[in-house]
């Protein structure tokens, strides 16, 4: 684990989770934000990133949280158009699963390898 990695999780810990949402929205979009957390419903993201709107429930929330620590450590590495074809490209360290589908699956430890050895530029996560 990273400086970067411990910083990111207090952040993301202590952020509000309908400020949360709406960087999320504004990285990637509702649609991949409801994909990522297992919602059917497309703008259900648009709902939770406003201030007076519903709170995710806690399944919701742990991957949103998740979702925005790691997009948060890569895209300070990488920029955010790099973090962003990361997040829906194939990724090998996750048996050719995106990042998104393994944020989805709850998959918080091996996602974690994934992007650090993205970060480190090695085979080894």
């Amino acid at each position: 684990m990273t400086v970067s990695t411990e910083v990111q999780h207090g952040r993301v810990t202590r952020l509000d989770i309908h400020e949360l949402v709406r960087e999320l929205n504004g990285a990637l979009g509702p649609t991949l934000v409801a994909a990522a957390t297992g919602s059917k419903d497309r703008k259900l993201p648009i709902k939770w990133a406003n201030d007076d709107g519903p709170r995710p429930g806690p399944d919701f929330e742990r991957r949103l949280r998740l979702m925005s620590r790691t997009w948060g450590v890569v895209a300070e590495h990488e920029g955010a158009h790099v973090a962003r074809a990361w997040f829906i490209g194939a990724n090998p360290f996750l048996g050719e699963r995106t990042p998104l589908t393994a944020i989805r699956d709850d998959d918080a430890a091996q996602l974690g390898r994934a992007a650090q050895a993205f970060i480190d530029g090695t085979d080894d996560a």
